[in-house]
This record gives structure tokens, C-alpha cells and sequence, in this order.
């Protein structure tokens, strides 16, 4: 079913906020200012951009993309409790277009364990949450958390009582990923059929991919007239991650036909985006994924390569010049000058400070006469390190490690601190780059368990920059580093300095999450 025909569909997208959830892919300031600049590029409607109350990194954070992005409408995420509102309006008040987002659950499981109130408690709250933040910002939006598995009756009489007082967008969150898109597809056909005041708000659907149903469940609950979806670059998100905001997108342009509705995103900012936020969560894009993934227009199969050749319409659906890809990975070399790389960063995506594009300049001469030809993905890779090392306290100065089969490794090493030099001399360890975490952590003060370590090659051929991308644990929290060079070892003291960076930031780290 089509409720009208081509309709806009409202994207919001909540990376900064339900994405960042993900275990180990908490972003700092710097981080989140390059994704929100970068989602103002590819042109969603709303970015909820964190939930100020949880930790004075999340208000600050909120606070200074409030202040800087233009265009979106810059979202702060509530629960219905005075203090959370107070807070969220002080970190979006200075936005373009503010919008408050309050949430409080509904369902029986929610109404009994968790908060233990009866259902007229929970209107009661509802409304008061929704009143408060409607004083501050005509632009609220509320959700009932886990709608879902919410009773027909209870979930319409909460959703028209927050929109009798003053809700804009009404949400209705799949909270735990339980819905089929049939079942979700009849709330939106029943909250439109049995609330009289719906009219008078958006709806809005956020569904989460425990069964893998989240981009399914959204597009249902799009063709029974719901007109905005919550979702996330990559579909990254607590648990099993969102709804994913280019299968989202892509599906509806694909099928147009079909659902007669789309979106404003520009679609060719798709696979930039994605690799931005895959490489500053740590959390890569596998390679079969639907739109982004690196195999998504890759034909193998001897039949599949000849009707490609014969008409490319034969096995795609979509141009992958439509999404993002580059036809050709333009090749940089010593001799290219600051204004191609400059030209190059803006095309693969990057926003780049004055100062941020002197240094990656100086560090791509310094890769340019280490290595013969820089591709895309290595001057990505250097844009990358750059936005990751703003304001780190630690960073690598040199290392010489000494290591053999049946020896000890012997390693010297010395990191900065401001303009301290801290050095090591010591056996440690059972390899060069166990030794080289050992020293840092005596070096830096932390201790850590290391619960993921990867290596992967940036480009192709011997002299390829090597990736490493480090997990570790810390009082409880994990934390992600990564590290780029053509020497792994390097790369990989770098990794580990940036995660413990990211510890000295965070403090203890801990926040409060909200689930919806």
C-alpha cells in the first residue's frame, strides 16, 4: 500500500548517537564534528547528535555541533525527566533548527521491571516530558520506547496524548529488533487509523537488526505512512546495529516504482561517508555489504562478467558511480602539488582545516618518497590518522626494537607528551609488538587488556601502508585506537597510543546509554 505518491521521506539519522553506542566505537569531539560535517554533505534532514545528559563529552560534543552545522536540524536526545530536557536544550538551543527528542518506555516488560509505573503514570509522564521540552523548542519529537512490543490500545492512547501536547514527530522505536515487517507495517496502519490527532504529527519508525529485519521493517512501516526513518551510517548500532541509512535510501530510489517516495540524501556521498565512519569507529564495512561493501558491484561468475559486458543492467540494479565508487583511483605522486591533494581530500569527502591540510600535506611528501604511486585509500588513510590524532596527549616519537627466533625482544621507545620525551629500554614480551604495548603502557601509566588486534593493507603491493586497529579494555570500557604506516610495527604503537589517548579523554568513560 502507498499512502500518496512521491512522498519525502525524512531522514534522521542518529549515528552520533545510536550508532556510537556500538561497543568500542565512542568518538571524541573532533571525530564527531568530521562525521557531522560529513552527514550535512550527504544531506540528511536530522542529526541527532548525542544525549547530552549521559557525560559532559556528549553534552560538549552536542553542543559545539549545535553551534557549527547548518542545514540539518541538530537533535538532543531526553528521557522525560526534567534535568535530561534542561540539559538537551542547553546543548541544541544555539542550532539552526533545534529539536528535542523525548523518549520513555511503554510496554508491560518496560512498565514492570524496568521502570515500575502503571499506565497512567506513564502518560502522565509522557506529557509532562513532551510539555517541558515543547516550552523551550517548538520542534519536539517523542517516543514511546520499545512500541513495538507495546499494547494496540496503550501505545495509541500514549502517542495521541504526547501529540496533544505539542508533539511534532511521533517515533516509534523496534527497540530490541523484535518486529516483522508485517507486524510493523499494521502499528503504523493502526496508530493512523485509530488516533484522531495523527494528523497533526510525523511518523516516525527506528527499528534495530537483532533479526535482521531493520531495513525491511522500516520500509514497511514507510509504505503504511510513516515519513521519517531513524537510522545510521553502516547500520552500526548497540547489539546487532540500526536500520542502515544507505540501504534505506538506495532501496527507496531503487524501487520508486514501488514505494513512490525518496529522500534528499545525495547518494553519491554514500560510500565516502561510510568509509569515514568505518574508519573512525574502528567497525569496518564488511565486504559483501548491500551498497558499500567493496564486493556490492563486484561480478565474478563467468555468466554474470559476460551480460555485464553485453549490458550492465543484466546484474545491476544500480551504477555504482550512483552511490559513490570511483570509476578510477587517481594516483598521486611526489611531484603532485597541495592543491590536487586539497581537490582529491574534498572529493573523497574530507572537510579539511588550513592547518589540517599543511600537515597531511608534509606527511604525503613523506609516504610519496617511501612509496612509488598514492592511491585514494592511502591519501584517505593519512586524512584519517590526521582527524584522529587532534588533541592526543601521547604520541609516538621512535622506536628500535631488536627481536629473533628463540631471543627476547629488546625494544627502545620514546613518546611525547607536550614537550616531554618519555623513553623505555627493555626486554619484554614475547614479539616486537607485544613489547612495544608493554613499553607504552609502562611509559603512559595504563594497563590494559588487549581484546582485538587487526592488521590489514591499505592498497596493494609491498610498499602498502598497513592498517592496525587495536580493541582494548580498560576498567570495564573498551576503547578503539588505530594506526596507519608503512612500517606494521609503527602502525601498530601507533594504534595503541591512540587507544590509550582515547582513555585519558574519556576519563572513566562511563556514560548512560539510551535505548530505543
Amino acid at each position: 500500500m502507498n499512502p500518496s505518491s512521491d512522498r519525502r521521506i525524512v531522514i534522521f539519522d542518529t549515528t552520533l548517537r545510536d550508532g556510537e553506542q556500538s561497543p568500542g566505537a565512542s568518538m571524541n569531539l573532533a571525530e564527531k564534528m568530521e562525521v557531522a560535517q560529513a552527514l550535512v554533505a550527504l544531506g540528511v534532514d536530522i542529526i541527532e547528535a548525542g544525549f547530552p545528559i549521559a557525560s559532559p563529552g556528549d553534552f560538549e560534543a552536542v553542543r559545539e555541533i549545535a553551534r557549527t552545522v547548518r542545514g540539518p536540524v541538530v537533535c538532543g536526545l531526553a528521557r522525560c525527566r526534567n534535568e535530561d530536557i534542561d540539559r538537551a536544550w542547553e546543548a541544541v538551543k544555539h542550532a539552526e533548527s533545534p529539536r528535542i527528542h523525548v523518549f520513555l518506555a511503554t510496554s508491560a516488560i518496560h512498565r514492570e521491571f524496568k521502570l515500575k509505573m502503571d499506565k497512567e503514570e506513564i502518560i502522565r509522564r509522557a506529557v509532562a516530558g513532551v510539555e517541558r521540552a515543547v516550552g523551550y523548542c517548538p520542534n519536539v519529537e517523542f517516543s514511546p520506547e520499545d512500541a513495538a512490543r507495546t499494547e494496540h490500545d496503550f501505545l495509541c492512547r500514549v502517542v495521541e496524548a504526547a501529540i496533544a501536547a505539542g508533539a511534532t514527530t511521533v517515533n516509534i522505536p523496534d527497540t530490541v529488533g523484535y518486529a516483522t515487517p508485517k507486524h510493523m507495517g499494521e502499528v503504523i496502519q493502526r496508530l493512523r487509523n485509530r488516533v484522531p490527532n495523527i494528523d497533526k504529527a510525523v511518523i516516525s519508525v527506528h527499528c534495530h537488526n537483532d533479526l535482521g529485519m531493520a531495513v525491511a521493517n522500516s520500509l514497511a512501516a514507510v509504505e503504511s505512512g510513516a515519513g521519517q526513518v531513524e537510522c545510521t551510517v553502516n547500520g552500526i548500532g548497540e547489539r546487532a546495529g540500526n536500520c542502515s541509512l544507505e540501504e534505506i535510501v538506495m532501496a527507496l530510489r531503487t524501487r520508486h516504482d514501488h514505494y513512490q517516495a525518496d529522500t534528499a540524501v545525495v547518494s553519491q556521498r554514500l560510500v565516502p561517508t561510510s568509509r569515514l565512519v568505518a574508519s573512525i569507529t574502528g567497525m569496518h564495512v564488511q565486504r559483501n555489504k548491500a551498497i558499500v561493501g567493496l564486493n556490492a558491484f563486484a561480478h565474478e561468475a563467468g555468466i554474470h562478467q559476460d551480460g555485464m559486458l553485453k549490458e550492465r543492467r543484466t546484474y545491476e540494479i544500480m551504477r555504482p558511480e550512483d552511490v559513490g565508487f570511483t570509476m578510477s583511483d587517481l594516483v598521486l605522486g611526489k611531484h603532485s602539488g597541495r592543491a590536487a591533494l586539497a581537490d582529491r581530500a574534498k572529493t573523497l569527502g574530507y572537510h579539511l582545516t588550513g592547518e589540517q591540510l599543511n600537515v597531511v600535506f608534509e606527511q604525503f611528501k613523506v609516504l610519496a618518497d617511501k612509496k612509488k604511486e598514492i592511491y585514494d585509500a592511502d591519501l584517505a588513510a593519512l586524512i584519517e590518522q590526521q582527524i584522529h590524532a587532534a588533541g592526543e596527549v601521547y604520541s609516538l616519537d621512535s622506536y628500535e626494537i631488536t627481536c629473533g627466533t628463540g631471543h627476547r625482544p629488546r625494544v627502545r621507545l620514546s613518546i611525547r607528551r607536550g614537550e616531554q620525551i618519555l623513553s623505555t629500554e627493555k626486554a619484554y614480551g614475547d614479539g616486537p609488538v607485544d613489547a612495544v604495548f608493554l613499553a607504552i603502557e609502562e611509559l603512559t601509566g595504563y594497563t590494559v587488556s588487549c581484546k582485538d588486534f587487526r592488521v590489514h593493507s591499505v592498497t596493494v603491493g609491498k610498499d602498502a601502508q598497513g592498517e592496525v586497529t587495536v580493541q582494548v579494555e580498560h576498567e570495564n570500557v573498551l576503547y578503539r585506537g588505530r594506526g596507519v604506516s608503512t612500517d606494521s610495527v609503527e602502525a601498530s604503537a601507533k594504534a595503541f597510543l591512540n587507544a590509550i589517548n582515547r582513555i585519558v579523554a574519556v576519563g572513566d568513560g562511563k556514560k548512560e546509554p539510551a535505548n530505543l
